[in-house]
């Protein structure tokens, strides 16, 4: 799902950084506020976690790949703000280092994968969830359910996002200047791989981390702010 540079426009790019700064400034100053000295270490741990799954991919036509993330599962555990940073933190790592995403397309890697699948994932998840208790299966519905929408929802984003650019952008000759991929290919290319290989993939990773979790470690559960043990089952 990853943007290398070069597939969207400049002005793409800046509006993209101009919507996701913003939102990772108010996501640092919630989890600055609300993250213990014993959620902090948590908050490294997913991302890297994150950081390795997204590692493995598969190649979507027209310069992209589809992968588990993790998003969904980060807020789920920690909360929707904590898996904005984390997403993001393996983000910056993997275009830095890495070469996986490009740095001028780090705006919109970020608003797909760190904000929209978290924030869409996490809102499903509690939808559903309601206040069913930690460990319940109904829960664990809800996180398959939840994180399968929040990386289709990213993937659609990603696949508009390429798909406008041979419409905005051309030559006089009608020559695409950036990504060369219409909506009607760029979209049905990334949801395809998405609705059918990563989504599921990403269900696997949040319902098996999430079933772990609540069996061996549920006092993570209780870290988090406003919860307490007992409501943990």
């Amino acid at each position: 799902m990853h943007i290398p540079d070069g597939y969207l426009s400049p002005q793409t790019c800046g509006v993209m950084y101009a919507i996701s700064l913003p939102i990772l400034a108010y996501a640092s100053k919630k989890v600055i506020k609300n993250t213990s000295n014993r959620t902090l270490p948590l908050l490294g741990i997913f991302s890297a976690f994150s950081f390795l799954v997204m590692m493995f991919n598969v190649p979507v036509p027209g310069g992209t790949t589809a992968h588990g993330i993790g998003g969904t599962l980060i807020a789920i555990v920690l909360g929707p703000w904590e898996a904005v940073l984390a997403v993001s933190m393996a983000l910056f790592i993997q275009a830095v280092f890495f070469g996986d995403g490009g740095i001028l397309a780090y705006g919109a890697n970020v608003f797909n994968m760190a904000i929209a699948l978290p924030l869409v994932g996490y809102g499903v998840y509690k939808l559903i969830s309601k206040d069913a208790p930690f460990g319940s299966k109904r829960q664990l519905v809800a996180a398959a359910i939840g994180s399968y929408v929040g990386i289709n929802a990213a993937a659609l984003l990603d696949g508009i996002e390429l798909g406008i650019q041979p419409l905005l952008y051309h030559a006089a000759n009608g020559t695409p200047l950036y990504c060369p991929y219409p909506l009607s290919q760029a979209v049905p290319a990334m949801m395809l791989a998405h609705l059918t290989i990563a989504g599921f993939v990403e269900v696997v990773i949040t319902v098996g981390v999430l079933a772990f979790v609540y069996k061996y470690t549920p006092e993570i559960f209780a870290l988090r702010e406003g919860l307490n043990e007992k409501n943990i089952a």
